[in-house]
């Protein structure tokens, strides 16, 4: 598990052989512009698995304790997600 939130460590579960970590970043949007370019010319790819409203978190919050999550899941805005219908 990787934890982002500032200085709280997540906990480690050695009985399922999980590590956690915390990671700090600085925002660089020319790192960004770089990265986007490398997804649209797809030198870098994403397994997305799924893609659900942003307004629904609470059921993918729980989904790491049961073990279901794999691949990338992307939250977007609502109106995204009514655009593609």
């Amino acid at each position: 598990m990787v934890s982002t939130t500032a200085r709280m460590a997540a906990p480690d579960d050695a009985d399922r052989g999980e590590r956690s970590v915390v990671v700090f970043v600085v925002s660089n949007a020319e790192k960004l512009r770089e990265l986007v370019s490398l997804v649209n010319s797809r030198v870098l790819t994403l397994e997305v698995t799924r893609r659900i409203p942003l307004t629904e978190p609470t059921a993918l919050h729980a989904e790491p304790a049961e073990g279901r999550i794999a691949g990338k899941v992307f939250m977007i805005p609502r109106d995204a997600v009514e655009d593609a219908r």
